[in-house]
């Protein structure tokens, strides 16, 4: 085969990061492979976990494919494509079926070889694993935030100041003169007795 033709992928989360590095280094790879970038598809400040509906670059980037415009689909990392495996698996899918390989600079990953194919499986795999340790650990800390009396990590208003509140409140005492008398925040007053009221 001749000159490989190049597409380039990069992706932030966030508006405030660039994906200025991430096309330099890609770039570069591409000149010293001798590979020609016919095109690159930047998504900026979008999380890895949407889906291709909510990733217009990357949506842009399926169609060439599929349209077979580029013979090789060139990313910073596996996480840039996304996060989840059922994704990543599914789109090494597309773009094999119509011939296109995929290069991933960080894993240093060729899926046009078997061994690449392989591994790019395998690191599916593990970025789902991380995704679900991460899911767990969040769990895990909202659950002992409850124990200690907190809902959703923020703590609970004692039984006797919200029957304070609710007493001074009824005898017709400001939300702010209550949080004074009390010495809690505003905000505890109003939730407290927005709960009482629901």
């Amino acid at each position: 085969m001749g000159t490989k033709r190049v597409a380039i992928y990069a992706r932030v989360s966030t508006d405030g990061q660039s994906c200025e590095n991430q096309l330099a280094e890609l770039r570069a790879v591409a000149s010293r492979n001798g590979w020609v970038v016919v095109d690159e598809y930047v998504d900026q400040g979008v999380s890895g976990a949407k889906g291709r509906d909510r990733r217009p670059a990357f949506d842009a980037l399926l169609t060439a494919a599929v349209r077979r415009d580029f013979d090789v689909v060139m990313a910073w990392s596996v996480d840039r494509l996304g996060r989840s495996l059922q994704h990543l698996i599914g789109f090494l899918g597309e773009i094999h079926a119509k011939g296109v390989d995929l290069y991933l600079h960080q894993q240093g990953l060729d899926t046009s070889t078997p061994a690449g194919k392989a591994m790019f499986q395998m690191l599916g795999v593990f970025s789902e694993f991380e995704r679900a340790m991460i899911r767990d650990r969040v769990k895990s800390g909202l659950a002992r935030a409850r124990e200690q009396g907190r809902v959703g990590g923020r703590p609970r208003v004692p039984t006797k100041v919200t029957q304070a509140i609710l007493d001074k409140r009824t005898a017709g005492m400001s939300i702010r003169k209550i949080a004074t008398e009390i010495g809690v925040g505003v905000s505890t007053v109003q939730r407290t007795l927005k709960v009482q009221a629901a």
